[in-house]
């Protein structure tokens, strides 16, 4: 004691203790490469031994991460640290685990900081990696750093660009359903075995008309077709980053529909197996639905409708045999038929509720499409208020001759089908409401189920007002109607029976300066030409300024500007290709930021290779397919990948479609890259508002009386995910700093499930450090840091206590069960507590297996104590303790007692205990015989192991 303060023991396991332990294994680890993982064949072969290289191996992964400016908060290494600690696990029971991190570092962030400030992009997202390898090295985790990648690396996004060229050289071979080399297409239109758009023969083709056919055919082509433009962006923008209503996920910027000449990944050629090969997957239903809502494969009919004076008006169903309750046409705005649709004047007698007030036809469809360009597809699809304008003409309903009018109304997209639907407001919701608005006729097709009191119909039932001279679908199911009227279509000449699907081609070009370049240059003809693969990489010329040429947000007339075309001397270059020095012009739009995190799980495997972009020895050992034991059907794959649902439809699917290309060209094994999915949960945080309605910073807010402040204002709570955006964050180093990192990995896995969101409270980290400081105390004299640890007999309660964690600890670390390992680990430590804490020393057959359970979770304490405890070696490699199994039996049984079906009381016997002890055990429990009062009872029935049953 001193001054009547109590002093802290000079060894207790305090922040500062545990932050000198933990730099000193960070630099250990590092400094003995106790993370590299051999691979069979090159630069990285080495295992530092002569023995073969493990067959069991393990290569897990998390979603790559764009280095922010801002660093991580503790809501980012939630996933981290589950694939770390699921790793090291795995990594201590023998396997050889590949486990890295890489940046996926192109991105609009980073150039409009370059935009404001002039810095080079490349120079803040280097900075931005540094800092994020400091926090995560903080943090323990056991990443190959020889394998780490980041897409902005030139030896990396040299390989981006050959894979493009890998597609760009390629077409789908629909018989073969498979990718195959352009040349192979080339040589069959050159053989005859292809024949020509409009039957001439190849040969009398000129060169530009071969190339145009080829280029048709190609898995990524320029294609002038409708896009996001968004003007105060100054680029295009998928249609995943267009918020709902209608503007850029990044920059809030109004979005148009516009024309323009882009790069395009017909990705639509592999939607079916990219929807059949999900049934492989062991990934979560959820992410497997999400992925076949996107695709959309629908099978139904297309059905041509007579329209105006000479158009067909085609659309395609899935519901053919409604088209006789088919009583008006809606085509897209942007359909291709409107203006040949779009009457002179309106017919006689038109209400103004078809016209929209307009004067004429011509004025009306202007108007609307105008207003349409400024919606979003999905407010389009979403918007309850149903609008349109009636287009002035009519078209002929197949199956009667019936004239029904055609409108245009932005709820039909260009996106999915024809862009056209024959509308059967009878039998689908959206077209009965817009019937019911505009007056239009609704005809059942369908018999409503018995006491059926809604609007449209869309159950099953028998079809009903569906005949005509030539051909009755009354009384049929839905299913039999729709093969009638399929083959009914296909004789008269009206349709034809089909699938279609809502996934579009890719959209695959950003007019942006921080991108990979494209390995494409074109000619004096304006036709691209693959570089050769001897010209890769394509660098990112310096340019003096970053920034796209931007617009007034609302002028959707305007056209792209891209920052690389002002830097000439690239653009424009003069290259022998083959055919002697030409002067070319480079493609100056840049590849999505998509593009580098395709591939990244294949770069990190052979991430030094100068000849290949993976070596195929390699590729086959971490990813290849399982041995047959594990049945035929295995797709190869990443063994375990972690991270956030929201990437279910681009990043996944992207992925995906890349790697197929791959595996059809024979570049790799896997015919999917990742087998295994986990979307781990979040960290969620109380946020709070101003009277404004802006957030504040949460650290900064004081509670008083159930209130809160925010310098002296009253603010408003509200919970969400942790992120800038809420000003709600926490750095993981403050909770290394005030804790240890130890402690903050340990609260992180034991905060919940590792698939649940979670709400992040700082003040119950404690628990986890006074854990922690528990569990050192047992091994360590925390006054003089000498080992009170002795060889002492288990006893055999001790035992059973021990292969009791053990086996639960390992089951739930293979199966991510983070927190109820953490909750296993705590009892058996506060069982030891109790019966050694008191007494001199720790038996070490408690202390090892202790701590090397310990060791995945926290794995700098565990490595401190394992040397102190006389391992020279580090303990990353194992051992890892394994039960007696003869401990884990169970050595007395709890038997509920029920008396005429309802349990009385319970009896604990001997688990070897037979029928006839248990049945006297249970009839001398004293409510037992209490009932029967001294009498027999009519029936005792024992279910060995589970109840008694007794019948009075």
């Amino acid at each position: 004691m001193t001054d009547g303060t109590e002093t802290t023991p000079a060894q207790r396991y305090t922040a500062e203790l545990a932050g000198e332990i933990e730099r000193r294994w960070q630099d250990y680890w590092a400094d003995h490469g106790t993370y590299h993982a051999p691979n069979p064949v090159g630069s990285l072969a080495d295992s530092g031994t002569d023995a073969p290289l493990p067959s069991d191996k393990l290569f897990v992964q998390d979603m790559f991460p764009y280095p922010s400016g801002g660093g991580l908060h503790v809501g980012h290494p939630l996933g981290y640290l589950g694939v770390d600690v699921f790793a090291r696990y795995n990594r201590m029971i023998g396997r050889n685990v590949l486990h890295t991190l890489g940046y996926d570092a192109f991105g609009l962030p980073a150039e409009q900081y370059a935009v404001q400030t002039g810095t080079h992009p490349r120079t803040t997202t280097e900075a931005n990696i540094a800092n994020m390898r400091r926090q995560l090295r903080m943090l323990g985790l056991g990443h190959d750093e020889r394998r780490s990648v980041a897409t902005t690396d030139v030896s990396y996004y040299r390989w981006t660009q050959w894979i493009f060229l890998q597609i760009f050289n390629s077409y789908y071979d629909e018989q073969q359903q498979k990718a195959r080399p352009i040349a192979e297409l080339e040589k069959q239109y050159a053989d005859g075995e292809r024949s020509t758009p409009d039957g001439r023969s190849w040969s009398e083709l000129p060169a530009t008309e071969q190339r145009e056919i080829i280029d048709s055919h190609r898995l990524v082509y320029i294609s002038e077709a409708p896009v996001n433009w968004a003007p105060g962006l100054g680029t295009v923008v998928a249609n995943e980053e267009v918020t709902p209503d209608g503007r850029s996920e990044r920059g809030n910027f109004p979005v148009f529909r516009k024309n323009l000449r882009q790069w395009v990944m017909r990705i639509t050629a592999y939607s079916d197996r990219l929807i059949d090969d999900l049934d492989l997957l062991e990934w979560p239903e959820k992410m497997k639905t999400m992925q076949r809502n996107w695709i959309g494969r629908s099978r139904g009919a297309n059905v041509r409708f007579a329209a105006g004076e000479k158009a067909t008006i085609e659309v395609f169903t899935t519901r053919p045999d409604t088209l006789f309750g088919a009583t008006y046409m809606v085509l897209a705005p942007e359909h291709p038929l409107v203006e040949e649709l779009t009457a002179t004047s309106w017919p006689d007698a038109v209400d103004e509720l078809w016209t929209g007030g307009a004067a004429t036809p011509a004025e009306a469809i202007e108007s609307y499409r105008a207003a349409s360009a400024r919606k979003s597809d999905l407010d389009r699809q979403e918007n309850k208020d149903k609008t349109g304008v009636f287009t002035g003409s009519y078209a002929v309903n197949p199956v009667n001759g019936t004239k029904i009018p055609v409108f245009i109304a932005d709820y039909v997209l260009m996106g999915y089908g024809t862009g056209a639907i024959m509308a059967v407001p009878g039998q689908d919701q959206r077209d009965w409401d817009f019937a019911t608005k505009f007056e239009l006729d609704i005809i059942r097709t369908v018999r409503p189920s018995e006491g059926f009191d809604g609007e449209a119909y869309v159950g099953q039932g028998p079809a009903i007002n569906s005949a005509n001279d030539e051909i009755s679908l009354d009384g049929l199911d839905v299913d039999d109607a729709k093969k009638t009227i399929i083959t009914w279509l296909e004789e008269k000449g009206h349709g034809e029976g089909t699938v279609q699907y809502k996934l579009r081609d890719w959209l695959f070009a950003r007019q942006r300066y921080w991108g990979e370049p494209f390995p494409i240059v074109y000619d004096e003809n304006d036709m691209p030409v693959a570089l050769p693969e001897d010209q890769l990489p394509v660098v990112l010329p310096d340019v003096e300024d970053y920034a796209p040429k931007t617009f007034d947000p609302e002028d959707a007339d305007s056209v792209p500007e891209p920052p690389l075309a002002k830097a000439a001397d690239w653009v424009e270059v003069t290259l022998d290709l083959g055919e002697g020095p030409k002067k070319y012009r480079r493609d100056t739009n840049v590849m999505p930021q998509w593009a580098g995190s395709c591939w990244y799980q294949l770069r990190y495997i052979d991430p030094d290779n100068e000849e290949k972009f993976v070596d195929p020895e390699n590729e086959k050992y971490w990813m290849g397919p399982r041995p047959a034991e594990h049945g035929t059907t295995d797709p190869g794959g990443l063994d375990l990948y972690v991270g956030g649902v929201e990437h279910g439809v681009l990043h996944l699917l992207y992925a995906r479609f890349w790697h197929k290309v791959l595996y059809d060209l024979g570049h790799v094994s896997s015919k999917e890259p990742y087998r295994r999915l986990f979307n781990q949960g979040y960290i969620q945080a109380s946020a709070y508002r101003d009277a404004r309605g802006f957030y504040v910073p949460a650290a900064d807010v004081v509670e008083e009386d159930g209130k809160f402040f925010y310098e002296g204002e009253e603010v408003s709570q509200e919970y969400g995910k942790m992120g800038k955006s809420l000003k709600n964050t926490v750095a993981p180093d403050e909770m290394a700093e005030r804790y240890g990192a130890d402690t903050f990995r340990f609260y992180e896995m034991s905060m919940g499930p590792f698939d649940a969101s979670r709400p992040w409270a700082t003040k119950d980290v404690v628990g986890s450090q006074r854990f922690l400081q528990r569990l050192w105390r047992l091994l360590i004299d925390e006054s003089t840091g000498a080992l009170r640890v002795a060889d002492a007999e288990l006893t055999e309660e001790d035992k059973r206590q021990l292969n009791k964690a053990i086996a639960g600890v390992r089951e739930d670390y293979s199966e991510l069960r983070f927190n109820t390992a953490g909750a296993k680990l705590i009892e058996l430590n506060n069982y030891v507590t109790k019966v050694y804490g008191a007494k001199g020393a720790t038996p070490r057959a408690l202390a090892e297996p202790l701590v090397l359970m310990l060791a995945p979770t926290c794995p700098h304490i565990a490595e401190e104590l394992w040397n102190r405890l006389g391992h020279p070696d580090t303990l990353v490699h194992g051992p890892f303790p394994v039960p007696d199994e003869k401990y884990l039996v169970d050595e007395t049984i709890e038997y509920p007692i029920q008396v005429n079906g309802k349990v009385r009381a319970r009896v604990t016997v001997s688990a070897e205990a037979d029928n006839d002890a248990v049945r006297a055990a249970a009839l001398g429990e004293e409510k037992i015989a209490a009932l029967l009062d001294g009498g027999e009872p009519r029936k005792v029935i024992v279910v060995p192991g589970r109840l008694v049953n007794v019948v009075l």
